[in-house]
């Protein structure tokens, strides 16, 4: 199947599988999938099976509830079919194609059902999946995603990873490691479970923590409405009472052949040097101080649209760009405007829309981090690598930064801020610079001794928040050694290299989901038991069976 670029900006009025309404502090998102609009010609989106295309709408749904509906306190999903709450990936779709794109779809699959559960942790929205019917595959991946899941007990309707058995793949690898980290379901339970191709029902669903309750037909949607009522009220429905929502207003963006351009953040593109260069930029204008606002700057405050932006970019980019395998990160403008809006955000933290604000940047950089890519920050002439910008080099696997000893009033610097410390962690849940220093207490002392002062290119190198500082006479050379290095190596050992080496610290659920797809769903998609001619993903729905390669390897 040829591949197409995709456009990860979408609106309700363009939703073709998924719908959202709301009713006070509830709101229900609702799965109709419709069949015959694949975001790719050549399957049909069946049993409400998805692709690339519905996910893209959930990513966005998910961010119009935060932004749009601040009243809304539990979120109800379910399915607009009869008898089936989703079957998962398209299983056609997966068998036509690419080996990148099977990959960098489960990938964002996982972050944005990821996102539900950041939602729920930072947001106080609690999740309830409504399964009536069938729930298989990368459908039950979206209701383990949720805070509890609710099964309609009709001695048919059921919950299953089947994909092992079925198709000689892993669930995604968000459904295995949800089953056990986070439903704490039982190894030998969780065993059968993701072997049997028919699933779990009923009350053994709930026995065996797959479910939190089964519930009679009858009751079901009465159930239901209770129980999502009862959430949201637990998370202080009543404070959230008339407040306002800002409208998800589209990104100006503007793409040539080898450009992405918005307002804070550019991407221009080396095609002959295989390698990308962003570009964000710090505010331009005077920024708001007070929530009144802030809340009238709406989707243009700063840090919010740049996030945005840059979120939009890197989808791009890591669906659109293949052979960009290497991204340079700078920055330009004002580094003091950067520390200034951090101020502010801080200052306002606790109020909801600077705290969705702050959401959707740690979910930005973090998006970041565990993108297949390697990363160089390069501290330049006119860089603001200060504060929330100097997170996106703290992410970089190198940060290289040019020294001017002849000029000092041109001579670039790096500012430690303290919003470095803690408010926008990795999925590990550290601080990029907790990562750093291996969560050395001395080591950060020393660099909180630092928070708020100019670090030219040797100071910054002495504390070890840069790379290499290098001067004016061997800056081009060097970065441009360690470019043509880089992108001379195999992409293949470079993506499990930097994967083990940014995360280096503790391990939680969700770098696990990570690196078992980066590792292990990685490599079976490219196996011959999955993908060969024989394999199980190619046979799928022709009435053959596999023929397995029987060595384990």
């Amino acid at each position: 199947m040829s591949e197409l670029k995709v456009n990860y900006q979408t609106h309700p009025s363009q939703y073709k599988h998924l719908s959202f309404t709301t009713e006070g502090n509830i709101a229900r998102l609702t799965i109709d999938i419709d069949e015959d609009s694949g975001i790719r010609p050549g399957y049909k989106l069946k049993l409400n099976s998805y692709d690339l295309g519905v996910d893209i709408e959930l990513h966005d749904a998910l961010n119009r509830l935060r932004f749009e509906h601040p009243e809304v306190r539990s979120v109800v999903v379910a399915s607009g079919k009869e008898r089936i709450f989703c079957s998962g990936a398209n299983i056609f779709m997966l068998g036509l194609s690419s080996h990148a794109w099977k990959v960098n779809f489960c990938k964002f699959t996982n972050e944005t059902r990821n996102s539900i559960e950041d939602t729920s942790e930072h947001s106080g929205i609690k999740f309830i999946a409504a399964v009536n019917g069938a729930c298989a595959g990368g459908g039950y991946e979206l209701a383990l995603a949720c805070d509890e899941i609710y099964l309609v007990d009709d001695r048919s309707s059921s919950v299953s990873l089947p994909e092992v058995p079925l198709l000689g793949v892993l669930p995604g690898t968000g459904g295995l490691t949800r089953v056990t980290d986070k439903r704490k379901v039982r190894h030998d339970h969780a065993d059968i479970f993701c072997t049997l191709v028919e699933g779990i029902r009923g009350q053994r669903a709930k026995d065996w923590k797959l479910v939190d309750e089964v519930v009679k037909p009858a009751r079901f949607q009465e159930t239901i409405s209770a129980r999502a009522q009862e959430l949201a009220q637990q998370q202080g429905a009543d404070a959230a009472t008339g407040l306002q929502g800002v409208a998800l207003t589209p990104l100006d963006k503007h793409e040539t052949a080898d450009s992405l351009q918005y307002k804070y953040v550019s991407v221009d593109i080396d095609r002959a040097g295989q390698f990308a260069t962003f570009t964000l930029r710090g505010p331009d204008a005077a920024l708001p101080d007070t929530i009144e606002a802030i809340m009238q700057a709406g989707m243009t405050w700063w840090p919010l649209q740049m996030a945005r932006e840059l979120d939009d970019a890197i989808l791009s980019m890591r669906t659109n760009e293949l052979d960009s395998g290497l991204w340079l990160i700078k920055t330009a403008g004002s580094a003091e405007a950067v520390l200034q809006s951090d101020d502010i955000m801080l200052n306002h933290k606790d109020h909801w829309f600077v705290r969705e604000t702050l959401g959707l940047l740690r979910r930005t950089l973090a998006r970041l981090d565990v993108s297949s890519r390697s990363l160089f920050a390069l501290v330049e002439e006119g860089s603001c690598f200060a504060g929330s910008l100097l997170e996106a080099a703290l992410a970089c696997d190198r940060i290289y930064m040019l020294t001017l000893p002849d000029d000092e009033a041109r001579t670039p610097h790096i500012t430690v801020g303290p919003i470095n410390f803690g408010f926008l962690p990795m999925v590990t849940r550290q601080s990029r610079l907790a990562r750093r220093f291996y969560e050395e207490n001395a080591s950060l002392d020393e660099i909180k001794a630092l928070a708020g002062k100019r670090l030219d290119g040797d100071q910054a190198e002495q504390a070890g928040l840069v790379t290499y500082a290098l001067d004016d006479i061997d800056w081009d050379d060097e970065v441009r050694i360690a470019i043509e290095e880089r992108v001379s190596m195999s992409p293949d050992a470079l993506t499990g290299m930097e994967a083990n080496l940014r995360f280096n610290g503790p391990e939680n659920m969700w770098t696990r989901i990570f690196g078992r797809l980066t590792a292990w769903q990685n490599w079976i998609f490219i196996r011959p038991n999955a993908v060969g001619e024989k394999g199980a993903l190619k046979l799928y729905g022709k009435g053959e069976k596999p023929n397995f390669d029987r060595n384990r390897v």
